[in-house]
């Protein structure tokens, strides 16, 4: 079984920055990528970043220049650095581990941008 953590969601004014970390643990030795994703109220779930095992990094364009997701030198752990926040960015962020061909889930940690 794998356990996917998040911390470091919270309340910013737009413009500001937050950084999340997420750490994987447990049958994780088939681990490929790590991401973040969000959801927004009324809304479908959606990519925001994306790190392979060999640190290839995506980003969708909405979110590119402002935010870096980045690894851990344990590679089981994530960040997403999140800069020039704006209140569109307001959402539950979710961290995955895709272990093999399976996509496990954190439990989400809130994000709220006040204009």
């Amino acid at each position: 079984q794998v356990q996917v953590v998040e911390s470091g969601g919270g309340l910013v004014q737009a413009g500001g920055s937050l950084r999340l970390s997420c750490a994987a643990s447990g049958s994780i030795f088939r681990l490929n990528a790590m991401g973040w994703y969000r959801q927004a109220p009324g809304k479908q779930r959606e990519l925001v970043a994306r790190i392979t095992y060999d640190d290839i990094t995506n980003y969708p364009d909405s979110v590119k220049g402002r935010f870096t997701v980045s690894r851990g030198n344990a590679k089981n752990t994530v960040y997403l650095q999140m800069n020039s926040l704006k209140p569109e960015d307001t959402a539950v962020y979710y961290c995955n581990a895709q272990v093999g061909v399976v996509d496990f889930w954190g439990q989400g940690t809130q994000v709220t941008v006040s204009s």
